[in-house]
């Protein structure tokens, strides 16, 4: 064996950031009996995995995210999910010293028609910042959604150059959320298998049972495109089966109406998809749909308000409550939020009253006869209920059009690829990420969620995907990684 006499540098700095370490924890344990001090070292690996590893740590991030829990307040009004939002804004930290130091966004992407409209509703919620009614507040949106786009859409474009990245973070999430599943189905069946016990049995990895079966929704025909992708192996595809099942079971004890809605509408798109059916036929359908709702309106609300079948534990009865606007109190505490958002608009059109506020603006803008039991002052659960309306009131018309121009733009540009790509994977792929994305645009309709973590991960993350499979038919992207622009 050889000694040497004299340590090298690193070693210096290892021994030394060792010592160090003992002894503190030595002294915080003797004085003050802090045990969080043991999380120093995850903290400096973390970190050192940061800067040489970012790809895995977003892989991480994906893992962790459904098993993360929300604190609703940590200080300043400002609240956080432990460990998955600080992992990531730790990233979004990392990635813009990269792009300091020298890291380059790949041009393709930078100059992406899905980039450059998502980059203009970044610029419109930092207008809509500066005007807004509670600067605090909108301030503290803006940072979080340029936060979440920074990490899971231009981080995660660079990841998702290559198909197998796209999978394993798929797969990761899906594993953890199956986790999540299984804990919520415990909790179901404590409570006695009621819909009022399916409310909250994800709690405290979802905040609500609607966000829950949303992300599930979403991920369904993901999953499905494995099971038919006839590349993968049996034995994959057979646990793909499996658990697709173990999904669907924790949509359907949910209880949540609106997830069931997006799924149809989900099978629906699919059949669009697998029939090949004609871009203008499906147009000239939707717009035929458009005008029968807007021509028959009176007839409809009236077939609507006649329903008096409320929410129920029974399945039967719970879906019959889907059309009940007349006594099922989510739904007409629904509408009142949509006519508060829709006044809200009509009072601030242009820039609204800034992004992140009308939890706490619309209270003076419901009217008595339209409120509920479930009503509140207070910005408690104080959601729009819409993707698209919430915009409109905090962010004026250019809000909500821009909302529907990404979506537009997604649209558009993941069906050209799907209709000329020969790479059948990435065609497949690509089908069940946009489907999936469908199931969260119609759900939107009728809730809010890109302001939780558990949604927008896999929102913006989807469509870094589609994006990604079109600008990487040819050579890979450089990355913006520092260890990969490296190698």
């Amino acid at each position: 064996m050889i000694i040497h006499d004299r340590f090298t540098l690193k070693e210096k700095i290892l021994y030394s950031l060792s010592f160090a370490f003992i002894a503190v924890t030595m002294l915080s344990l003797h004085y003050h009996k802090h045990l969080i001090v043991f999380l120093i070292p995850v903290l400096i690996f973390t970190a050192w995995t940061a800067f040489h590893h970012l790809d895995k740590l977003l892989l991480t991030c994906s893992f962790l995210t459904p098993l993360s829990v929300n604190f609703g307040d940590i200080g300043l009004g400002v609240g956080i999910s432990l460990p998955g939002e600080a992992l990531m804004f730790g990233i979004m930290l990392v990635l813009l010293f990269n792009l300091l130091t020298g890291a380059s966004i790949d041009k393709r992407l930078l100059y992406h028609p899905v980039t450059l409209v998502i980059g203009l509703q970044l610029v419109w919620m930092v207008i809509t910042t500066v005007t807004s009614t509670m600067l605090i507040v909108s301030l503290k949106s803006t940072i979080a959604r340029i936060t979440f786009v920074l990490v899971y859409y231009i981080l995660a474009a660079h990841l998702f150059s290559k198909i197998e990245n796209i999978r394993k973070f798929l797969w990761l999430y899906i594993i953890s959320l199956s986790l999540v599943i299984g804990y919520a189905l415990n909790g179901w069946v404590v409570g006695g298998m009621t819909k009022n016990a399916a409310h909250s049995s994800m709690s405290p990895f979802y905040s609500d049972h609607t966000v829950y079966a949303a992300v599930i929704s979403l991920l369904i025909f993901p999953l499905i495109t494995f099971i038919t992708d006839k590349e993968y192996q049996s034995v994959w595809r057979t646990i793909s089966f499996l658990i697709l099942l173990w999904l669907v079971i924790g949509l359907l004890t949910s209880y949540s109406r609106a997830a069931w809605v997006s799924a149809v509408a989900g099978i629906l798109f699919s059949v669009v998809f697998f029939l090949r059916i004609r871009t203008w036929l499906v147009w000239v359908v939707a717009l035929s749909v458009v005008g029968f709702v807007i021509f028959s309106w009176t007839d409809i609300i009236v077939k609507l308000e006649s329903n008096t079948e409320d929410s129920s534990s029974d399945y039967r009865e719970h879906i019959q409550s889907i059309s009940n606007i007349s006594t099922d109190a989510s739904n007409v505490e629904r509408i009142n939020r949509w006519l508060c958002a829709i006044r809200m608009f009509n009072e601030k059109k242009v820039v609204g009253f800034g992004p992140g506020t009308y939890q706490f603006q619309y209270a003076p803008f419901q009217h008595f006869d339209e409120r509920t039991i479930i009503s509140t002052n207070f910005g408690e659960v104080g959601s729009s209920h819409s993707e698209y309306l919430g915009p409109l009131s905090e962010e004026g018309l250019p809000g909500m059009l821009l909302v529907i121009a990404i979506i537009i733009t997604v649209v558009v540009n993941a069906s050209r690829f799907i209709i000329r790509t020969a790479n059948k994977q990435a065609r497949r792929l690509a089908i069940g990420l946009l489907i999936g994305l469908s199931t969260y645009w119609v759900h939107g309709l009728m809730n809010y969620f890109l302001d939780t973590d558990n949604a927008s991960v896999l929102y913006w993350s989807f469509i870094a995907a589609l994006t990604a499979l079109e600008i990487n038919q040819d050579k890979s992207s450089q990355t913006i990684s520092s260890s990969e622009k490296e190698s």
